[in-house]
């Protein structure tokens, strides 16, 4: 009922699945974006295996859907990536799903939407290929600080 009023949906993690909270800043250091756009969102994809991933653009960010069990099992590496401003949601979070026909980024709403639509439910990102991802971007984020830096 919630996703035909609102379009979106809160459904709770830790079970089913988990979410990766990845900042706007980091995907589109990977991606090479300027914003939410298909082009962004195809690279995504590609990295992301095909892996389900929900952006927010009110919020800057994107959600890796993960399975539940990578909170705990990743938690050294989440520790670790905390300093870029991401996060492994697990049990006793809730996150904000969209309706599965939400597939692309509206500029009139920035409603959240499918970047990566999922392709079955039981399919999820695979954590290693989420860890590369962010290796990556926290690697382009750290060389443009570099970059940015007076000599």
């Amino acid at each position: 009922m919630e996703w035909q009023e609102h379009g979106l949906t809160m459904l709770p993690l830790g079970t089913l699945f988990s979410a990766v909270r990845l900042p706007q800043r980091l995907v589109l250091a990977v991606t090479g974006g300027l914003g939410p756009s298909p082009e962004v969102d195809a690279v995504l994809g590609k990295a992301l295996g095909g892996g389900p991933v929900i952006c927010d653009p009110h919020g800057h960010r994107y959600y890796a859907l993960v399975p539940a069990s990578m909170p705990t099992t990743w938690h050294q590496a989440v520790d670790d990536w905390r300093v870029v401003d991401v996060d492994c949601l697990g049990r006793d979070t809730y996150l904000g799903v969209p309706r599965v026909d939400l597939t692309a980024f509206d500029q009139r709403t920035y409603a959240s939407y499918w970047a990566v639509p999922m392709p079955s439910m039981a399919t999820l990102c695979a954590p290693i290929a989420v860890a590369r991802l962010i290796a990556v971007g926290r690697h382009q984020l750290t060389e443009r600080a570099d970059e940015e830096r007076p000599a």
